[in-house]
């Protein structure tokens, strides 16, 4: 049973089956334990110029009747407050080595068009450039992590966009923004040198990316107090190699403070080209695709024990800055622009990547989910005048208050989840104590058939009081949310 616990809150994420498993479930806390502290940037976000994600997304037409600020969306500022958005990456994603920023400043009129190769082959204007990015970063009250050109970009090219963003000193970059309307500086902190540079950013060895990373990360400066944490385009899923060619030197090491690590959880691995429906699925594809969430778990294991190598005090950050549910396209709809609905099988699995994500704070320090808006695994679909929040939303609502949060280490002891005589754990977990000393636990489980008694036990703490609980489920496991209709998640 639960113990009684003083000033806790305590969060499940359960699936209601129809029946209960008999087995004991017990998960067991440490606080005594308790030392890393969950950054709330692990529930960042990603917004790439991408589908409907920014045109359409974020930023309406002028002569839109959707009430806007500025050409941003109202409402879709509201629901990212609401959940309490740390941070924003822009402007890609594969798009960001092709996205030359100067073609994105001063005057809409004067701005060229461009063609997005990465996705769908679509003209854009570049309206929505640098400034604009900022301004949304400001209304949301957000950090933003800017991503430069290394694929078709120059040294110069990325150099002087940083002393564009942070510059407060006499220098034609800065008097160029000024001209362009901010006196101040932007104050820009997190800073990626590239994008999948084993992939559509380059394709490069991690021998040669390792030599150009140190060439680009020499010119971005820092100015004035503002310190840049440089983020270099790490591994994507198992590529060890990788991250061992860029840990292991240690003049490369001190070219950045975060090194990126991209997954993307599908139901079925085997090609690309089939990856499941996003709403119509078995319980098959359910059960493959919470396996395959978990194997994050795995690989952030393994790159971190490389890192932990040659770097043991973890003063380099893993940053998980794609991640999230890819499925197929929803039928209808334009193949690039990666359009997915949302059910209840993704807020769990996104649920069950945040636990691991805290669990692994010590060395996690920022993630963001892809995409924000219209595409992939989004927290918000947006249509005309209207705006839905997806199942995703709401874990992303409930799991705010790790935010910044101490982590309380835990063990878990847990029934199997069983399907086509496959097995995984059905229960998993995080805890964090707040700075008001309420503890806040979250449980994800994975079976959607069967619901689960869970017994959580305080180590050194003997008066224990639940104060509140909160659920996220549905009546069928691929329930979502959509237009003009009652929310069914």
């Amino acid at each position: 049973m639960i113990q009684p616990m003083k000033t806790t809150l305590f969060f499940a994420l359960l699936l209601i089956g129809q029946a209960v498993y008999t087995q004991e479930n017990k998960i067991t806390f440490y606080p005594d334990s308790a030392k890393d502290i969950i950054s709330r940037h692990i529930y960042g976000h990603f917004s790439e110029h991408l589908g409907r994600c920014i045109y359409g997304g974020f930023w309406v037409d002028k002569d839109s009747g959707i009430p806007n600020t500025g050409r941003i969306r109202n409402d879709v500022v509201a629901a990212l407050k609401e959940i309490a958005i740390p941070n924003l990456r822009w402007p890609g994603g594969c798009f960001a080595d092709e996205y030359h920023w100067m073609n994105g400043i001063g005057p809409e009129e004067d701005r060229p068009s461009m063609i997005n190769t990465n996705w769908g082959g679509v003209t854009e204007d570049n309206s929505f450039g640098t400034h604009e990015f900022m301004r949304l970063c400001q209304m949301l009250d957000c950090e933003p992590v800017v991503c430069g050109n290394v694929g078709s970009g120059t040294v110069r090219e990325m150099s002087e966009w940083v002393e564009y963003l942070n510059s407060d000193n006499i220098s034609p970059m800065t008097n160029l923004r000024k001209e362009n309307g901010r006196e101040e500086s932007f104050g820009v902190r997190y800073f990626g040198i590239g994008n999948e540079s084993w992939g559509c950013g380059g394709n490069m060895t991690a021998e040669y990316y390792s030599d150009v990373l140190r060439r680009y990360s020499s010119f971005c400066k820092n100015y004035g107090k503002n310190r840049l944490y440089k983020i270099a385009s790490g591994p994507s899923d198992s590529n060890y190699h990788w991250t061992e060619t860029l840990m292991k030197d240690w003049q490369t090491r001190q070219m950045f403070q975060g090194l990126s690590l991209h997954y993307y959880t599908r139901a079925h691995t085997e090609s690309w080209s089939y990856k499941g429906s996003a709403t119509d699925f078995t319980t098959g594809e359910w059960f493959s695709t919470m396996s395959n969430a978990l194997r994050i778990d795995t690989f952030i294991n393994r790159h971190s024990k490389i890192m932990d190598r040659y770097d043991p005090g973890k003063e380099i950050g893993l940053i998980v800055d794609e991640w999230g549910n890819w499925h197929d396209i929803e039928p209808g709809t334009n193949p690039g622009f990666l359009f997915q609905q949302n059910t209840l099988r993704d807020a769990v699995s996104a649920a069950v990547s945040l636990d691991i994500f805290n669990n692994h704070c010590d060395r996690v320090k920022m993630a963001n989910i892809a995409q924000v808006i219209n595409v992939l695994q989004s927290v918000l679909l947006t249509r005309d005048n209207d705006l839905v929040k997806t199942p995703t939303f709401y874990v992303f609502k409930m799991y705010k208050v790790h935010h910044d949060a101490l982590l309380i280490p835990n063990s878990t002891q847990s029934v199997n989840y069983t399907e086509g005589g496959r097995s995984v754990a059905a229960v998993h977990s995080s805890c964090s104590r707040d700075d008001d000393g309420r503890y806040h636990i979250t449980i994800t489980n994975l079976d959607p058939d069967n619901a689960l008694d869970v017994d959580c036990e305080f180590k050194g703490l003997k008066k224990m009081n639940v104060t509140k609980g909160e659920i996220i489920t549905a009546g069928q496991m691929n329930a979502l949310n959509d237009f003009g209709k009652e929310e069914e998640v």
